[in-house]
């Protein structure tokens, strides 16, 4: 029989307890690394779901300098918007000249050929030479309209100074030369070779003007000029 030593029960019973003891601290150890690793895992998911916000510190010389500029930027749009304004009104006023003087100027040239026996709406002028030393030219106008009449019934041919007939061929004949009527002198009327025409010579109050003017008549409608001539002279006009 060997005479080996055995350990003392005692022993035995020291040496497990402490490998228990181990084994618990190495478990707690563990579990407070796992505990630990879950928490940080954790935190830094939230983190990452969270989105920091972005929080810009404004000065007051910053807030200062923005306010300058966007007055700055203000005034500069209202001053751009003025200066539109102003051109467009100046371009409108030139318009406005414009059309008026070219109204004018119409005006002057209708005035003009309405002077010269020249009024053209919807008809023609023809001009003729004459073989009368007296006579410059003959116009004959085809947009000579009658120029009415009050009277009625059958028509009378009347050389009477003030008579209805006669103010009406002083009015065809003003009509027909552009003269007016305080501007002219009526130096004859007389028939022109029938019962319905009539030959009026007549001059502006400066001499400057001359003509002699056949009028015919029309049922209903007036006197109508037929054609003018333009006299160098009132020597052998009628």
């Amino acid at each position: 029989m060997n005479d080996e030593k055995k350990p003392y029960p005692s022993r035995l019973n020291k040496k497990n307890r402490s490998n228990s003891i181990l084994n618990m601290m190495i478990g707690l150890v563990f579990t407070l690394v796992i505990i630990t690793g879950a928490f940080i895992f954790l935190d830094n998911g939230e983190q990452s779901a969270q989105e920091p916000e972005s929080v810009q510190i404004t000065t007051d010389t910053e807030q200062q300098t923005s306010g300058e500029e966007s007055n700055t930027e203000e005034a500069d749009a209202a001053e751009d918007s003025e200066k539109d304004s102003e051109a467009e009104a100046e371009a409108e006023e030139a318009k406005k000249a414009e059309e008026a003087a070219k109204e004018e100027k119409e005006k002057a040239e209708e005035a003009e050929k309405t002077k010269e026996g020249k009024v053209t709406v919807g008809g023609t002028i023809t001009r003729e030479a004459s073989n009368d030393p007296i006579v410059a030219e003959s116009i004959i106008n085809t947009s000579w309209e009658p120029v009415g009449t009050t009277q009625k019934g059958k028509h009378v041919s009347v050389y009477e100074k003030d008579s209805v007939d006669w103010k009406e061929k002083i009015k065809a004949i003003t009509y027909a030369t552009g003269l007016a009527e305080d501007n002219m002198y009526v130096m004859m009327i007389k028939n022109g070779g029938g019962p319905q025409k009539s030959i009026g010579v007549v001059q502006s109050k400066d001499q400057s003007e001359k003509y002699r003017v056949h009028l015919e008549w029309i049922d209903g409608k007036g006197w109508k000029p037929v054609k003018m001539d333009v006299l160098k002279t009132l020597e052998g006009a009628y």
